[in-house]
């Protein structure tokens, strides 16, 4: 992951360079300088209107008592939009303002969480009691280890003696 970074960090400089020479080649250098600023200007504006609507909505979501991941999800792709439009550059600038679009978005989620699911392997557990349970092969079925406790009220009319069947009206816990 790291590498892809660094590849990242080393290539998207170099693609922004070479647009902008062939852009400035053929508009000129001032009119490719009014483009991006006037990109990063747009793209203040998108990120101000939709930003807000993402707040209210995750405003509404938290008021109903549901919890608002697509609007969370949403907002994470409008900062990492508005970061891609204050850099300088159209390719940067282009995929910037393909995260506005909402639509693709929502298929942007889906990607993702299709990729989260197929390589999810969830487990709780602590100390000696995780390393019981080594590593299983994704898709070998769930497993589900818990203790409980019964917390049913003493004075309650729910049987405490597993043995004993519901209905049974004797008192006596040892069945007598």
């Amino acid at each position: 992951m790291a590498f892809l970074f660094l590849i990242a960090f080393i290539a998207i400089p170099l693609v922004e360079i070479s647009v902008f020479i062939k852009v400035g080649g053929l508009i000129g250098l001032w009119p490719t300088i009014a483009i991006v600023i006037m990109t990063a200007v747009i793209g203040t504006a998108l990120l101000r209107q939709q930003g807000i609507s993402v707040l209210f909505k995750i405003q509404e979501n938290l008021e109903a008592n549901r919890l608002p991941v697509r609007e969370l999800f949403d907002g994470v792709c409008l900062v990492v939009a508005g970061v891609l439009l204050l850099t300088p550059g159209f390719v940067t600038d282009a995929l910037g303002f393909l995260l506005f679009i909402p639509p693709l978005r929502q298929m942007v989620a889906a990607w993702i969480g299709s990729r989260i699911v197929a390589r999810a392997d969830v487990r709780f557990g602590a100390g000696a009691q995780a390393e019981r349970y080594p590593r299983r092969a994704a898709g070998s079925g769930p497993v589900i280890d818990g203790e409980f406790e019964d917390v049913t009220p003493a004075d309650s009319n729910a049987p405490t003696d597993p043995h004993r069947h519901i209905g049974d009206n004797n008192t006596d816990p040892k069945g007598g």
